[in-house]
């Protein structure tokens, strides 16, 4: 199996983490986001969508990491807290790693452009204004994280780490 990753990418984070956790055997394929190997004539073969993590296992190939995450829990049959079987507990995981793209994963990569990529682009700090609106997007979301997620607990699922609280380590870290 093959993960095709730049560890820049809290996405490609999450899942590196896990295989790795995990002891999952694979092949680690540096995709540099930054030269801009996404948009070579390669990696477009292998992925339309030009964005990593991309996992091939095979003649298989999968793009998203939510998607990469549950298809190697599924073929790996690791322990059931990761991606519970559980119906409502399986659906708790779901429900947070539907919310976090628009949400947690948004509002931070926003936060980590403003301060970081947009000062080297344009040469100068981001206004303000704009830098206060993102951090207040972000800290809303943060705080919808404790407060309807977490709610007190360990981990969204209560006192085991799932698929779930991967997904927002990384995005925090970033």
């Amino acid at each position: 199996m093959e993960l095709y990753l730049d560890l820049v990418s809290p996405p490609c984070r999450a899942v590196y983490l896990f295989a790795e956790a995990l002891k999952i055997p694979f092949e680690f394929k540096l995709v540099d986001l930054s030269a801009g190997q996404q948009y070579n004539e390669e990696f477009g073969r292998l992925s339309i969508v030009k964005k990593v993590p991309v996992l091939k296992d095979g003649s298989f190939v999968l793009t998203e990491s939510t998607a990469i995450l549950e298809y190697l829990v599924q073929k790996c049959s690791v322990a059931d807290h990761w991606f519970p079987a559980d119906l409502q507990q399986r659906a708790r995981v779901n429900e947070y790693l539907s919310w976090q793209h628009l949400n947690l994963r948004s509002h931070c990569s926003k936060v980590f452009l403003l301060r970081t990529v947009y000062p080297f682009v344009m040469g100068s700090e981001v206004p303000k204004e704009k830098m206060d609106t993102a951090v207040e997007d972000m800290k809303l979301s943060l705080n919808m994280l404790e407060e309807k997620f977490l709610q007190n607990k360990p981990f969204i699922l209560g006192n085991k780490i799932s698929l779930a609280d991967l997904v927002a380590m990384v995005e925090i870290m970033q």
